[in-house]
C-alpha cells in the first residue's frame, strides 16, 4: 500500500465511502419496508420486491452479510486513510485521519444514506437487493458460521433467534392504519372499512327497529283494514301476527301477494300461506355474526327476541349494510322528525331516538354504553320517572324535558354547554 500513488489511495478511499453508504442505506431501506406492501408487490411479480422479501425471511443472514461488508469496508478505509495521512503530515496525520474519516463516514457513510433510505425505502431497497443477494451467496459460509455463533449466544440468554413476532394486525391496529391512510384511501372507502370493523362492537339491539315502531299485519283486524294497509305500505316485508307482536306467525313479502291485491282476491288464508316462517335472533348478537347468519339463512329480515323469548323489534339486512356504507337516506331526512334543530343551536329530539343515531348525526358523544334510547338515558340519570320541565346535565350536554307521555319522555331539548362540566348527571 506504501507503493501506491496517493491519487490511487484517494480514489480507493472514495470508493470505500460509497460502499459504506451502500451497506448503510441497504440495511435501513430493507428494514424500513412496509411488509404488507412488500408482500403485495412480490405477489404481483415485482422482481425487486421478491428479492427483498426473500432476504427479509432470514434477517440474521441479511444483517450478517451487511455487517460483514460494512465493517470490512470501514476498517479498510481507516487503514488507507491512516497511510495517506501519515504520508502527507507524518505522525500528526494519524489524528487528522481519525477525525477526518470519522466525520466522512458519519456524513457520507451513515447519516445521509440512512436518512435517504428511511424516507424512500422502496427506492433504495429494491435495486440494492440484487447486489446484496449476490454478496450473500459469496459470503455464505462466513455468514452461516457467524450466524451460528451469534444464534448460540442468543440461545444462552433464552431467546429463539428464528421466532419472529406475529405480523398479523389486530382490529385496533388496522383501524389506526385506516385513520392514517390519508389521501391514499378516499374518505368514503375509509368509512366503509371502519364500519366493517365496528360491526363486532355493535349488537343487533343497537340498530333494531323497536317493537313499538314495528309496522306489521294483525290477522285479528278485518280483511278490509288489512287490504288497505297492504295497499298503502311502503315496506317490502311485513311481519304477520295475531293480536300481539309476540304472537308472530310469519313474514310476508309484498311481491307474493301483489297479484292477489290487484285482483281483490286476497283472503286471510292465502295471506297466511304466503308468509315465510319467522326467523328469530337473540338481541345481543354482534352485527358481524348476524350478517353472516343472514347470508347463510338466505334471509333479509329477522325478529329480535330477548332472553325470555319476547319480541323486542326487528332487524333487516339493510340496517346492517347502513352501518357499513352509511345511511341510504339524506341528512335532512335524518334530522327529522326525531331530531329538530333550533335557531339557538339546540336540538329538540324525540325521547325514543337511539343514542347512537343521535351521536352519529350530530357528532355528539352522549353515553351509549348503557341505555339505548334517549328516554332510557334520562330515566337512568334521574333514577325516577321523568317529568315535564325537569332539567339535567349529562357530561357536556344540558337537557330540558319538554313533554312526557305516560312514564316516558316524548320530547327533550338538548344543547352543548360551553364549559365541560362533571360527567355526573345533575338535576335542577
Amino acid at each position: 500500500m506504501d507503493a501506491l500513488h496517493p491519487g490511487y489511495l484517494i480514489g480507493l478511499l472514495i470508493f470505500l465511502l460509497l460502499c459504506s453508504a451502500f451497506f448503510s442505506s441497504a440495511e435501513t431501506g430493507l428494514l424500513s419496508l412496509n411488509r404488507y406492501r412488500l408482500r403485495h408487490r412480490a405477489r404481483e411479480g415485482h422482481r425487486g420486491a421478491q428479492r427483498a422479501n426473500a432476504l427479509l425471511k432470514r434477517p440474521d443472514r441479511l444483517l450478517g452479510t451487511i455487517l460483514i461488508g460494512n465493517n470490512f469496508v470501514n476498517i479498510l478505509a481507516s487503514a488507507i486513510a491512516t497511510v495517506l495521512a501519515t504520508r502527507l503530515w507524518g505522525e500528526a496525520g494519524i489524528a487528522i485521519a481519525t477525525l477526518g474519516l470519522t466525520l466522512a463516514l458519519l456524513i457520507f457513510g451513515e447519516i445521509t444514506p440512512k436518512t435517504l433510505a428511511a424516507v424512500r425505502p422502496e427506492m433504495v431497497a429494491y435495486p440494492f437487493s440484487l447486489p446484496l443477494a449476490q454478496l450473500q451467496k459469496i459470503l455464505y459460509p462466513l455468514v452461516v458460521l457467524l450466524g451460528w455463533i451469534s444464534n448460540g449466544l442468543l440461545h444462552l440468554v433464552g431467546i429463539a433467534p428464528h421466532s419472529q413476532g406475529s405480523e398479523s394486525l389486530t382490529s385496533e391496529e388496522l383501524r389506526s392504519m385506516l385513520h392514517e391512510s390519508g389521501e391514499a384511501l378516499p374518505l368514503n372507502r375509509q368509512g366503509m372499512l371502519l364500519g366493517i370493523l365496528d360491526l363486532e362492537k355493535v349488537s343487533v339491539n343497537d340498530i333494531m327497529i323497536p317493537r313499538n315502531e314495528v309496522v306489521g299485519i294483525d290477522l285479528d283486524d278485518t280483511l278490509e283494514a288489512i287490504v288497505d294497509q297492504l295497499r298503502s305500505t311502503s315496506h317490502t316485508r311485513l311481519p304477520v301476527f295475531r293480536g300481539d307482536i309476540n304472537q308472530i306467525e310469519g313474514v310476508v313479502h309484498m311481491r307474493h301477494i301483489a297479484r292477489l291485491l290487484t285482483r281483490d282476491q286476497l283472503t286471510k288464508e292465502n295471506l297466511r300461506e304466503a308468509c315465510q316462517e319467522p326467523y328469530f335472533v337473540p338481541e345481543n348478537t354482534p352485527l358481524a355474526t348476524q350478517l353472516i347468519h343472514f347470508q347463510q339463512q338466505k334471509r333479509r329480515i329477522a325478529i329480535v327476541v330477548d332472553e325470555y323469548g319476547d319480541v323486542q323489534g326487528i332487524v333487516t339486512l339493510e340496517d346492517i349494510l347502513e352501518e357499513i356504507v352509511g345511511e341510504f337516506t339524506n341528512r335532512d331526512s335524518l334530522l327529522g322528525p326525531d331530531i329538530q334543530p333550533q335557531e339557538d343551536g339546540a336540538q329538540i329530539i324525540d325521547g325514543a331516538a337511539h343514542i347512537r343515531e343521535v351521536n352519529k348525526v350530530l357528532g355528539w358523544q352522549l353515553p351509549s354504553d348503557g341505555p339505548r334510547t334517549l328516554n332510557g338515558l334520562i330515566t337512568e340519570a334521574l333514577q325516577s320517572m321523568p317529568e315535564c320541565g325537569v332539567c339535567l346535565s349529562i357530561g357536556a350536554y344540558r337537557l330540558e324535558i319538554l313533554e312526557t307521555t305516560g312514564n316516558r319522555v316524548k320530547n327533550v331539548r338538548i344543547w352543548e354547554a360551553e364549559a365541560q362540566p362533571s360527567s355526573t348527571p345533575t338535576t335542577e
